[in-house]
């Protein structure tokens, strides 16, 4: 699951030409630019082990050359993501689309609803990208103030904002109806989709963040917990996502007997196993179903305790959401059976969210299905120090373990192969990434897979991300489906 590691020549000439640097540093002087908190794109990966590890080819460079040039900007997230150029390129691609090009909403609506999908999970890295970018576009600034000044269309928004982010399962038509029929302030289905997409890229983005420990890009102290700034005084928000602190709310795994590279050896072990008696006997659709069940139930209790404290926000970012206390609650709680189970038969992304989604908002489909494929298939055929390894099995474990969180089933995977190859401390560290992104810490990110690359983990959490953003749009799609049958 990882990239060759290669030596650079020069520390960053591999993201942007000298003379383009050269004029980098003399505008940075002029406008007194504030320096960056930390070392680094992310508090969780060293530094070098970033600029080693990202291979250095003409694709990937004219890649992050544009994106530069475009953005005025290689931020902390890209760089991070470039360590798997190949995703990189397709998501790019796609974030272009829906924030940059032709569509259905207007740019500052996206860049809005972009800001109001991040601050549900208080990620300030994301608020504050889409705060310079909603102003550097002419939006209004009163509308930075909070949802307390922005049109009643957008604020119609909340009620679908916040489900998706949290318990997307809960959507309906209804859902979808108070929307498209309320009169002056009402969406089209085609500026929905749009705005759905919006919604779920940025509620997985800002797993993403967390996840890989992105770093502020600014000292904080320039901007002072919402303090104006030196640009042309716009509020901007408080950059301190507090995830790259020791976890001290969640013990995510008790030390172990094994050192890591047994631990290492015995997951070689067991998809080796699972191996053999997959091809030996397949598991009938009953058995199969139970063993769904039984998964279902027991991610009930992962990290059990830890997350049942209210945690209301307090940072600043709050000020872009409503009912901050609206959080996850598990798909299948104890004595709750009444919500049936998303049969992913039923409604495919391949054969039903595809068609719907590029026939409202065109284009936007191949992308997403691009940005879907590339991370589920790929690989490097290497798992830490082996090599030629056929890591399928594990990418699907950890997808559809995503998936299962949410109620979603496929009738052709033996949920039994996930215990078998996610361990405790790694399942804690999938919960918290992609339903409570905000509470994810260093600890965690250390806790799972001692032996394995940091461009591995980064790999782990560009398939959560992409397993949760598809399993929004799955619910979203299906309740207009309904909608419009």
């Amino acid at each position: 699951m990882n990239v060759s590691t290669e030596s650079l020549s020069g520390t960053t000439s591999y993201l942007i030409c000298n003379n383009c640097q050269k004029v980098i540093r003399k505008k940075e002087k002029e406008m007194q630019v504030p320096r960056p908190l930390t070392s680094g794109p992310s508090a969780f990966i060293p530094e070098n082990e970033i600029l080693e590890a990202t291979p250095v080819d003409s694709h990937t460079h004219l890649l992050l050359v544009e994106e530069y040039s475009t953005s005025g900007r290689l931020d902390n997230l890209s760089q991070v993501m470039g360590l798997h150029p190949q995703y990189l390129e397709a998501f790019m691609h796609s974030q272009f689309y829906m924030l940059r090009m032709d569509g259905p909403l207007p740019q500052h609506y996206r860049h809005y609803i972009a800001i109001m999908a991040a601050a549900r999970h208080q990620c300030s890295f994301l608020v504050n990208l889409h705060v310079q970018e909603f102003f550097q576009i002419g939006g209004c600034r009163e509308w930075l103030k909070g949802l307390a000044y922005i049109p009643q269309k957008l604020r119609n928004l909340n009620e679908i904002n916040k489900i998706l982010a949290h318990r997307p399962w809960l959507i309906t038509k209804e859902h979808i109806q108070n929307l498209v029929k309320t009169g002056e302030n009402s969406w089209s289905l085609a500026e929905l989709v749009h705005a759905v997409v919006l919604l779920a890229h940025f509620h997985a983005l800002a797993s993403f963040v967390f996840g890989s420990g992105i770093n502020p890009e600014v000292d904080s102290n320039t901007t002072d917990n919402f303090q104006q700034t030196s640009v042309n005084n716009i509020c901007v928000c408080d950059l301190t996502n507090d995830n790259n602190l020791e976890d001290n709310t969640l013990s995510s795994t008790s030390p172990g007997t094994m050192d890591s590279v047994s631990e290492l050896e015995a997951l070689m072990e067991r998809m080796k196993r699972l191996q053999e008696e997959r091809e030996e006997e397949e598991a009938s659709q009953e058995e199969m179903a139970t063993r769904f069940e039984k998964e279902k139930k027991e991610s009930l209790l992962v990290g059990s305790g830890a997350f049942e404290d209210e945690v209301v926000p307090t940072s600043k970012v709050s000020r872009f959401m409503e009912d901050p206390t609206f959080g996850y609650q598990d798909f299948a709680r104890h004595g709750e059976d009444n919500l049936p189970t998303f049969r992913a038969q039923d409604y495919t992304w391949e054969d039903h969210g595809f068609s719907l989604i590029n026939r409202l908002y065109s284009d936007i489909g191949p992308m997403l299905d691009e940005k879907f494929r590339t991370v589920y298939n790929l690989t490097y055929y290497n798992m830490a120090s082996h090599e030629d390894v056929d890591t399928t099995m594990l990418r699907r474990a950890l997808f559809n373990y995503v998936h299962c969180m949410y109620g979603i089933r496929y009738d052709d995977y033996d949920y039994g192969e996930v215990n078998q190859l996610l361990e405790r401390s790694l399942k804690v560290y999938i919960k918290t990434v992609t339903c409570y992104p905000e509470r994810t810490t260093r600890r965690m990110y250390d806790s799972y897979w001692r032996q394995f690359r940091h461009s591995e983990k980064v790999h782990v959490n560009l398939l959560l991300m992409e397993a949760r953003m598809q399993a929004e749009l799955l619910y979203a799609l299906r309740a207009i489906t309904r909608y419009m049958t």
